[in-house]
């Protein structure tokens, strides 16, 4: 589920559509949550549907570890790839604003933190040499995520959370003392 403040506004021809904040999403708030309406595919499901259906699926959805394709039920998969994210994925099925996204600012975050993506080219952006995203992204840059992740928990429980309810059960306790500094956060590569 994507955060209240957001809605989908046009970006561009090339584009399409993105993400973007209708009132100011502070740093450390949970942009983003899997939640129990995201639908849950198997493949042999998705190969069963029509051709127009299944393109749709595979453009919007994305392969989880255990084979599942997930499509979120809501705007979230509309959400558009950055090497230079304002959100960061976590190890607890949430992501996060990386720094204070403004009105009218469109939320991003890193494509290559979906393990098993296929490969492509991207639009090229100004600061960063990074081109294209690969399956095995998530092995070369988890370290900058991570520190990237571990910056932000520090404004968790500083920020008005709406999506807070939504953690789930397994991840409340870990997370509660990730955002307070009594343990350690684990890395986004626990999830592969």
């Amino acid at each position: 589920m994507m955060h209240p403040h957001t809605e989908i506004q046009f970006v561009s021809e090339q584009v399409g559509v993105g993400v973007f904040a209708t009132k100011l999403i502070p740093k450390g708030t949970i942009v983003w949550i899997k939640d129990g309406l995201d639908l849950m595919l198997t493949e042999e499901f998705i190969e069963s549907l029509g051709d127009l259906q299944k393109a749709d699926v595979y453009k919007y959805a994305y392969l989880e570890t255990d084979g599942i394709y997930v499509l979120h039920w809501d705007h979230a998969k509309y959400m558009n790839h950055s090497f230079k994210p304002n959100c960061v994925d976590t190890a607890y099925n949430f992501q996060m604003a990386a720094k204070d996204i403004q009105p009218g600012e469109q939320l991003t975050c890193d494509y290559g933190t979906l393990k098993g993506v296929e490969d492509f080219e991207c639009i090229s952006e100004e600061g960063t040499s990074r081109t294209k995203v690969t399956a095995n992204d998530y092995l070369t840059y988890y370290e900058e995520w991570d520190e990237m992740a571990r910056d932000t928990f520090k404004y968790f429980n500083a920020v008005e959370q709406p999506l807070r309810y939504l953690i789930n059960k397994q991840y409340v306790n870990k997370v509660n003392a990730v955002a307070n500094g009594t343990a350690p956060m684990d890395s986004i590569l626990t999830l592969y």
